[in-house]
């Protein structure tokens, strides 16, 4: 007959029993949370690194293209300026428009005819054209007028090169294809003036179309190279 006594020993040695096994798990799941943990970083790490490595890839491509078009442009006689920064083509609309009109001069045609090939070329040849996401033709005005007037103007202006780019009169037909993909017009109206040499407002040269183009993902990219970088 068991006596008290020996059902004590008893309890007190399955407690022995216990007791050091679930002292073994604990630490069996933290050495799991450990190895978890580690792996993870390593995976931030690898993750991180790639990431740099597509923001620096992403970068030199603005780069590179900012220096061709330049490069093609530096001694035109079409008087198009190229923005260092951003690549943007800049050409006084006079060119184009008269006063306060959105009808493109007979003479545009020729220039538009000489100059969209060459911009084209460089920014849809092989190795660039994977990273373009828009080509944009932005309208711009200056103070004349009210927001919104000045607004519809530089969107007509801008649409009625794309208008034409994409006619059936545009001789490079060969380009529309790969254009209408990624082709988009936008106005800034008279917010985005611009100033002359002594740094005051100049309406003559705000008045202006511009050529752009956006990389696919940029501001993303950008956004996380400022991360990385702090």
């Amino acid at each position: 007959m068991t006596t008290k006594y020996q059902r004590l020993f008893k309890k007190e040695q399955d407690d022995g029993h216990f007791w050091p096994s679930f002292t073994d798990l604990l630490t069996i799941i933290l050495l799991c949370f450990i190895l978890i943990f580690i792996t993870m970083m390593i995976i931030k790490s690898l993750q991180i690194e790639e990431m740099k490595k597509t923001i620096d890839q992403i970068m030199g491509v603005r780069a590179k293209l900012v220096n061709e078009l330049q490069t093609e442009f530096k001694d035109s006689t079409l008087e198009i300026e190229v923005d260092e920064k951003t690549g943007a083509i800049i050409f006084d609309t006079e060119i184009l428009f008269a006063y306060d009109k959105a009808e493109l001069k007979p003479a545009s045609f020729q220039f538009l005819d000489e100059f969209v090939p060459k911009y084209l070329d460089i920014l849809l040849q092989n190795g660039y054209e994977e990273y373009i996401a828009e080509i944009i033709i932005e309208g711009h005005t200056d103070r004349d007028g009210s927001y919104l007037y000045n607004l519809e103007l530089a969107q007509e202006r801008a649409y009625s090169v794309a208008a034409y780019i994409l006619s059936d009169d545009f001789p490079y037909k060969n380009i529309q294809d790969h254009l209408q993909e990624k082709l988009t017009v936008n106005s800034k109206s008279y917010t985005d003036f611009r100033t002359n040499d002594s740094g005051d407002y100049s309406a003559a040269d705000s008045r202006r179309v511009e050529f752009k183009f956006r990389l696919k993902d940029e501001e993303i990219l950008e956004r996380t190279r400022e991360i990385l970088e702090e």
